[in-house]
């Protein structure tokens, strides 16, 4: 009968390592692929109202919003509670609304730039007033075509 003894020295293979790399890239696409930018910091707090005859919009790049409504929490020390006017990411006036428009137009293709719709992100409780003072303004800046955010009502 053979006597069976251990030989001391035995290691632990190397860890293979060369299929590390295809994971890190294929993990790397998967999170490219399912995260979404979020374009613009929201100041304000809104909650759309509810509509029952909505439409889509077609083409998002045509979209150009503004929001308003109450200052966030963050932002009510600073702002007061009073309902604000937001464009992109800073807080903004009335008299502002213009130069934005402006500046949006000049940012598309020649030819899109009749497209172009605002989109009007209004809290539910904002006075009617504010909506009027930015339709006013809006139609100085000759951008007919608005939009008026909602959800559904169902």
């Amino acid at each position: 009968m053979g006597k069976f003894t251990k030989s001391g020295g035995r290691e632990m293979p190397a860890l293979n390592t060369s299929s590390l790399p295809d994971l890190i890239f294929t993990l790397l696409f998967f999170f490219m692929i399912v995260t979404t930018m979020r374009e613009v910091t929201l100041k304000v707090q809104f909650k759309l109202p509810h509509a029952t005859e909505l439409q889509k919009l077609e083409k998002k790049s045509l979209v150009t919003f503004i929001y308003a409504g109450k200052p966030t929490a963050e932002f009510r020390k600073k702002m007061g509670s009073e309902t604000r006017i937001q464009l992109n990411d800073k807080f903004a006036e009335v008299s502002e609304i213009q130069d934005y428009i402006a500046q949006e137009r000049q940012s598309m293709k020649e030819e899109d730039q009749p497209l172009m719709t605002v989109s009007m992100k209004v809290d539910a409780e904002t006075k009617m007033g504010v909506i009027v003072d930015i339709k006013q303004a809006l139609r100085e800046a000759q951008a007919l075509k608005i939009n008026y955010s909602a959800i559904s009502k169902n």
